[in-house]
């Protein structure tokens, strides 16, 4: 197994390559900024990245995707249910992505948007059991994903209910990889540790850990905090073909809500 985390300032943002290095295959999830970041980590690993995963069409930030993945003549994958206009690798709930020694099996995760997907990822060169989650924008260290960026905030939290379920369903042990940590305007308690584990989050993690759906509604629906700067303007660039007219724009200011 290799797995590099990067930490992003502005925006607030957390991107991943993961995979087998024996096999010298790997994938990068959610890329933001300068794509020769992942290049080079991959080159300097031995690596050859396959896959470039989004875990869903982000509203704070533009993605790096489908240029990274232009650029390694990687697949770029999204969920099925994303609604973009060009043509991507489409991951269904139970596909598996196989890298090597290493696979992520998809997990449809609606609620942050409907398009959210997370990925259960198993080292098959140490057990069957699975050894990390990555959970983009759905559950975060502290907190869950806002739920109004793409439907109202109401059927987004009904949505963001059942992928907390399945979540809640995995073994305590799992880690949590997010797609965010403090400072990000996708939640509200984030912490500054950007991992953690499905007990730790079960036991601590006051969003996460309500078991009733219409107080998890209206705990979903309370304190919603202001939407990041152009947020509908980013997510239409992050679904068109628009990145480059609003690349040129100044980054939006990111601060902690």
């Amino acid at each position: 197994m290799i797995l590099r985390q990067f930490l992003h300032a502005g925006p607030v943002a957390i991107s991943y390559l993961f995979g087998c290095g024996g096999k010298a295959t790997v994938a990068v999830v959610d890329p933001v900024g300068d794509i020769n970041v992942y290049l080079r980590a991959a080159e300097d690993a031995g690596m050859r990245i396959h896959f470039v995963i989004d875990t869903h069409v982000h509203a704070d930030h533009l993605s790096a995707g489908r240029t990274l993945a232009a650029a390694a003549g990687a697949e770029y994958v999204l969920s099925a249910n994303a609604d973009v206009s060009f043509p991507f690798k489409a991951a269904r709930d139970g596909d598996v992505l196989t890298l090597g020694n290493v696979t992520a099996t998809v997990l449809h995760t609606p609620g942050h948007t409907p398009e959210h997907l997370s990925l259960l990822v198993t080292d098959h060169t140490r057990t069957e059991e699975p050894w990390f989650v990555f959970t983009g924008h759905t559950l975060m260290v502290g907190d869950l994903g806002r739920t109004e960026l793409a439907v109202s905030a109401e059927e987004g939290a009904r949505g963001l209910f059942q992928s907390v379920s399945r979540l809640k369903a995995l073994p305590d042990y799992v880690e949590i990889l997010p797609g965010a940590h403090a400072g990000s305007v996708c939640g509200r308690r984030l912490s500054g540790k950007p991992w953690s584990t499905i007990g730790f989050e079960k036991r601590h993690n006051e969003a996460f850990r309500i078991e009733e759906e219409a107080e998890f509604i209206r705990f979903m629906l309370a304190e919603i905090p202001p939407p990041p700067p152009e947020a509908a303007v980013i997510r239409a660039a992050n679904s068109a073909l628009e990145a480059a007219a609003i690349s040129r724009r100044p980054a939006p200011h990111q601060s902690r809500q």
